[in-house]
């Protein structure tokens, strides 16, 4: 596997975070055979529409192969080392914003895809929402009104802004 990658888009990792996912894709790999060996001895328990242990070790193996599809995919995208200086928010960013001017009221956030939500203990917003297509692109400093899916308008400021390292 590249630890670079060339395509545009992926987020930032640290060399540490990049191991871990490593290190936690490569464990799930192995344990395939330990789940399908699992599946097969429920299977020859009997009836599969009652049998509770076949359907949970099934599911088991659902989301595991979820998890592995998409690690492959984060991984394969993601560039690690440190990332180039930020002067607008953009995809992939840990962005910092300040409500109606008020410097104690803020909210620190990752702006990208809702998959990496599990990963991370930072709030994900989609740069389609209301508050993501209103910051995007806009600068340190810069301040934007936009309306809520509520249709209050809101007003913030950008703080701060940081490339996400997992």
């Amino acid at each position: 596997m590249s630890v670079h990658s060339n395509e545009p888009g992926g987020t930032w990792l640290s060399q540490e975070a990049h191991d871990r996912l490593t290190a936690e894709l490569n464990e799930m790999i192995a344990a395939r055979p330990v789940i399908a060996a699992e599946i097969n001895a429920r299977r020859e328990e009997g009836d599969l529409k009652e049998n509770g242990g076949y359907h949970a070790a099934k599911e088991e193996q659902g989301k595991m192969e979820g998890r592995i599809r998409y690690l492959q995919e984060f991984l394969r995208t993601a560039h690690v080392g440190e990332p180039p200086s930020i002067d607008a928010v953009s995809v992939g960013n840990v962005v910092t914003i300040a409500f109606d001017d008020d410097p104690e009221d803020t909210e620190t956030f990752l702006l990208g895809s809702r998959e990496i939500a599990p990963t991370t203990d930072l709030t994900v917003y989609s740069p389609e929402s209301a508050l993501g297509k209103a910051i995007l692109g806009r600068k340190k400093g810069e301040t934007v009104t936009y309306q809520a899916p509520s249709g209050a308008e809101i007003k913030v400021s950008v703080v701060e802004i940081a490339q996400y390292e997992g």
